[in-house]
């Protein structure tokens, strides 16, 4: 059994990650400053974890947060498509300096593993689909502010790889690809056209419905709902090699138009689209090869028209939550 750090815990991912490593036996302590994380996420598990309220940009509160700490699991990050335009220089902020920070509270309490939430953005607009890990990573446009999520990911991959191979007994790196679950957050496409959708119905309940997107509905991705992604980190944890890097989501492409689709089938409504402008730099494709991933034991086991309806279910229930700081 190991002591765990998860930065970024009370966040979407970071809580089913806390949970697990807490269903495994594991001790863990949480570093969050819940700017958009909340420990609502953490009910089930409350009195079970050590809690650091603190910002993963002060250097003292991430050198305490490792003290004692067997493994660092940094998912601490802003996310949010709509961040990475409006407060790109946050993003960069909290990426890098959240990242030497780590790496510096890692050394100084001789802490062996460190394992890096990545992202799939550090791909952009990949030269082959299914993406393999080893495929160049892109900021095609340094003035597109977009690109400071993808770049500060690139950036943190750098450090935590060549700080691994002199400081660390591991060093790895997950890149998780378009995780989805109830409780998601309200920055992302899911919950944005599941509340979308929900608001159309109250003003117009008909059986058809018309919904303005961006781009086509041609544009593709691969979601991975979020039982699924936390098995596979949990291989990663188990069975992922030193100065690896690996790819945890589903080969299961889909349309925007189709995923649009399944929501409206939620709902028990045919949805019409009305296309739009595609904001610039966003990538018209996106789906991973898990083959490493799928080495290493794991099999995904939801498939995505389950997951959304379970995820459609909760933001249908809950979206009263998006006018709340909690």
């Amino acid at each position: 059994m190991k002591y765990y750090l998860v930065t970024g815990g009370t966040g979407f991912i970071g809580s089913a990650v806390v949970k697990a490593l807490i269903k495994k036996g594991h001790k863990v302590r949480i570093l969050d400053n819940q700017s958009r994380g909340s420990m609502r996420r953490l009910q089930d598990v409350k009195g079970k974890f050590e809690f650091i309220n603190g910002d993963i940009r002060d250097p003292n509160i991430v050198e305490k947060a490792c003290r004692g700490i067997d493994c660092v699991i940094h998912l601490a990050y802003i996310n949010g498509t709509e961040f990475f335009y409006s407060k790109p220089e946050l993003v960069l902020e909290v990426a890098v300096k959240g990242m030497v920070n780590v790496l510096d509270g890692c050394l100084k309490n001789n802490v062996d593993e460190i394992f890096l939430a990545s992202s799939s953005e550090v791909y952009q607009t990949p030269s082959k689909i299914p993406t393999p890990e080893n495929v160049p990573l892109l900021v095609p446009d340094p003035l597109n502010p977009r690109y400071s999520y993808g770049g500060g990911k690139i950036i943190s991959e750098l450090l935590t790889l060549n700080y691994g191979r002199k400081f660390f007994k591991r060093a790895v790196v997950f890149r998780p690809h378009n995780v989805f679950g109830p409780d998601m957050g309200w920055e992302h496409v899911i919950p944005q056209l599941t509340l979308r959708v929900k608001k159309i119905i109250e003003k117009n309940n008909t059986k058809q419905i018309s919904l303005p997107i961006q781009g086509t509905g041609k544009e593709t991705r691969a979601y991975i709902y979020i039982d699924d992604f936390v098995e596979g980190l949990l291989k990663v944890l188990e069975k992922g090699n030193h100065l690896e890097i690996y790819n945890i989501g589903s080969m299961e492409e889909v349309s925007i138009r189709n995923l649009v689709a399944g929501i409206g089938r939620c709902f028990q409504k045919e949805i019409k689209l009305l296309p739009g402008i595609l904001s610039k730099g966003s990538t018209p494709r996106r789906c991973p090869d898990t083959t490493k991933l799928k080495k290493i034991g794991f099999n995904k086991k939801l498939n995505l028209n389950d997951g959304l309806q379970k995820t459609v279910e909760w933001y249908n229930a809950f979206a009263h939550l998006q006018t709340r700081n909690d």
